[in-house]
C-alpha cells in the first residue's frame, strides 16, 4: 500500500476548474465581464507560462466570495459542478483512481485550485483526502483572504509536508500524476512520477527523466 496523489485540473479533470469557475462567474453576470474575464484569461496564460504570482491571483479570484453570503455561493457552486465540472470528468481517470483504491493505495488530491471550488469535485471521485489553498472564513462568511501557505509549485510539497507530519503515510513508494511543469517540485519528490497528458515543458523534462508519460484522456 502506498501513497496515490493526483492533481486534479487537467489531470483528473479535462479542464481547469479555477478558469471555468471565473468563466462561470463572467457568464452569470455575478462578476464585472470585461474586468473580470480579461484578468481571468491573463491569470490563466501566466499559470501555463510558470509566471503566476499566485497571491495576486489568490487575491482576485476569492475577491468575489467575500461579496455574497455563503448560502448562495454554495448553489452557484453546485450549478457550477453540475453544469461544468460533470461534463468533464473522465472516465480513465475514474478507473485510474479505482486502480489505486483496490490497490489498497491512500488516495490524496492536492491542487492549486482553491479548496472552495475543488473540495466538491474531489468528492465525486470519492476521494477523501484535499491538499489544496483554503479561503478565509469568519463567522460564516468568506473573506477573499486565504489560510496558510498557497498549494502551489513549491507550496505544495509544503503542505504535503505538514499533511504527512501528522498523518501516518510516507512517501516510500508514492505516485504522483499530474499534467504541469508547474508541479516538477512534488513530481521530483515522489518515488513514482507519471506525466499526464503533460504540457509541453512537462513531457520534455519526462522524457528526459524516463518517466511513464500518460494520456486519460482517450
Amino acid at each position: 500500500m502506498s501513497l496515490a496523489i493526483f492533481d486534479l485540473d487537467n489531470t483528473l479533470i479535462a479542464d481547469d476548474s479555477d478558469f471555468l469557475w471565473g468563466q462561470f462567474l463572467v457568464d452569470r453576470g455575478i462578476v464585472d465581464k470585461d474586468q473580470y474575464e480579461q484578468a481571468n484569461k491573463k491569470f490563466y496564460e501566466d499559470y501555463k507560462h510558470g509566471t503566476l504570482d499566485i497571491v495576486e491571483f489568490l487575491h482576485f479570484s476569492l475577491a468575489p466570495l467575500a461579496q455574497y453570503d455563503a448560502e448562495q455561493l454554495y448553489r452557484w457552486r453546485a450549478e457550477f459542478v453540475e453544469t461544468l465540472i460533470e461534463p468533464i470528468m473522465l472516465e480513465a481517470a475514474q478507473a485510474l483512481v479505482e486502480k489505486h483504491r483496490a490497490a489498497g493505495d491512500t488516495l490524496l488530491v492536492i491542487t492549486a485550485t482553491n479548496r472552495f471550488v475543488t473540495e466538491p469535485i474531489v468528492k465525486l471521485y470519492g476521494i477523501d483526502n484535499l491538499l489544496a489553498t483554503t479561503p478565509e472564513f469568519i463567522d460564516g462568511r468568506y473573506t477573499g483572504k486565504f489560510n496558510g501557505t498557497p498549494c502551489f509549485q513549491q507550496g505544495k510539497v509544503a503542505q504535503l509536508n505538514d499533511w504527512l507530519a501528522n498523518s501516518t503515510e510516507t512517501l516510500a513508494g508514492s505516485w504522483f500524476y499530474s499534467d504541469s511543469h508547474n508541479d516538477l517540485p512534488l513530481l521530483s519528490l515522489v518515488d513514482k512520477p507519471v506525466a499526464v497528458d503533460p504540457d509541453e515543458k512537462l513531457r520534455e523534462v519526462a522524457q528526459k527523466a524516463n518517466w511513464p508519460i500518460i494520456s486519460l484522456r482517450k
